[in-house]
C-alpha cells in the first residue's frame, strides 16, 4: 500500500469500490442527521422520537457507528426529519 492515495478513508478500508461508495454515502447521511439533531438542541430521547427509532439507535448514530445502519434506514430517518434526499452521480474517472 506504500504510496497509494485515496479520495477518502472508505476507499482505503473497503474491499470493493461498491462498498466504499455505500459507506461514504451512509457516513454523509449520518453527519447530516447529527447536525440536524445538534442544531435542534434535542436530547437523544427527543431525537429518537422524532426519528422513529430507539435511544440506543440514536446513540449509535451519534457515535458514528456506520456499520450499524443501512442506507435504507438512514434515508428513512432523514425523511422523518423532513429532509429531501437527492443522489448525484459522477463518472469517478480521474486523470492519471
Amino acid at each position: 500500500m506504500k504510496g497509494e492515495r485515496f479520495d477518502n478513508v472508505f476507499d482505503a478500508l473497503a474491499d470493493t469500490p461498491e462498498e466504499a461508495a455505500n459507506l461514504t454515502i451512509r457516513a454523509a447521511l449520518m453527519l447530516k442527521i447529527e447536525t440536524i439533531i445538534a442544531t435542534g438542541g434535542w436530547s437523544q430521547k427527543d431525537a429518537a422520537e422524532r426519528c422513529g427509532v430507539s435511544v440506543p439507535r440514536i446513540n449509535a448514530l451519534l457515535r458514528g457507528h456506520v456499520d450499524k445502519f443501512s442506507l435504507d434506514a438512514l434515508v428513512n430517518i432523514a425523511a422523518r426529519l423532513g429532509q429531501r434526499i437527492s443522489i448525484e452521480l459522477s463518472d469517478g474517472l480521474r486523470a492519471a
